[in-house]
């Protein structure tokens, strides 16, 4: 699956508001897909990227053998998930912003982790 096709398919996701698929050690996106006013996917991205690059580093200092799986942001009105791709896909990251009352974390979780399988970068 490319990213044009892995980004679509994450917005089929119930309640998704916008997908990103991000490069965490230079903060820029590959691809986006949704967002508008209020969900600025760009600023997202960048800003997420910092998330990742904390929590790597304090795997690191703790010295966990563990790798993320995903990172759960919790607001108000929306869920801000975070999944980082496997080694074999370098630095990435998918970012899908859900709306609570429309979407199902576990459904979508379920639904990163198998685009996750499939994506080709």
């Amino acid at each position: 699956m490319n990213i044009e096709t892995a980004l679509k398919e994450a917005m089929t996701i119930d309640g998704a508001l916008g997908v990103a698929l991000v490069d965490y050690e230079s903060g820029m996106s590959l691809g986006t897909l949704g967002g508008g006013q209020g969900l600025d996917l760009e600023v997202a991205a960048a800003g997420n990227t910092e998330v990742v690059r904390a929590k790597a580093r304090t795997l690191e200092l703790l010295g966990m053998q563990d790798s993320v799986e995903d990172i759960l942001i919790t607001l108000g009105a929306q869920y801000h998930l975070i999944r980082p791709l496997n080694s074999s896909n370098g630095s990435l990251f998918l970012y899908l912003a859900l709306d609570r009352t429309r979407g199902n974390l576990a459904l979508a979780r379920h639904a990163l982790k198998r685009i996750e399988a499939v994506l080709e970068v």
